[in-house]
């Protein structure tokens, strides 16, 4: 099979899943919002329904990350980059595709990403950012002024 028919049968899984992780979503918080607004009998059924939401919540937003990473693959593929490596330019192995259909970097280069070893002037992805820091009050006149 051709590479672009590949792509295009990957196209249309990611599709059909995204679908399906935006109805599990919307299913998801609908149930969350019914969840907060039932009252529990005693203190065990408030500490149950405690940890079902932790589960809940927890699920939902596996299931956003994941739909976010589809959202960028199918925009990849609009723009005819799907299946590139973001930074080495290379041709992403079909086999690594099948197997994480949102995959932007080779084998290679991911595990250089994992491991530390990508150079300092590599493409920044924000996506991958975490805020560690405390819960410092800023103003944007604060930001202008850096």
């Amino acid at each position: 099979m051709a590479r672009n028919d590949s792509i295009q049968k990957m196209r249309d899984l990611l599709v059909m899943r995204r679908d399906a992780l935006r109805k599990a979503l919307s299913g998801d918080l609908s149930m969350l919002k019914q969840m907060r607004d039932q009252t529990s009998g005693d203190v065990i059924d408030a500490a149950l329904d405690a940890a079902q939401d932790e589960i809940s919540s927890q699920l939902a937003e596996v299931e956003s990350r994941e739909l976010s990473h589809i959202e960028r693959a199918l925009e990849r593929i609009r723009l005819g980059v799907y299946g590139v490596c973001e930074y080495c330019s290379g041709k992403i192995p079909m086999a690594r595709l099948n197997a994480l259909p949102y995959a932007t970097m080779c084998i290679e280069c991911q595990r250089a990403a994992e491991d530390g070893r990508l150079d300092e002037n590599d493409r920044a992805d924000w996506s991958r950012i975490i805020d560690e820091g405390g819960d410092a009050e800023l103003s944007i006149s604060d930001l202008e002024m850096s």
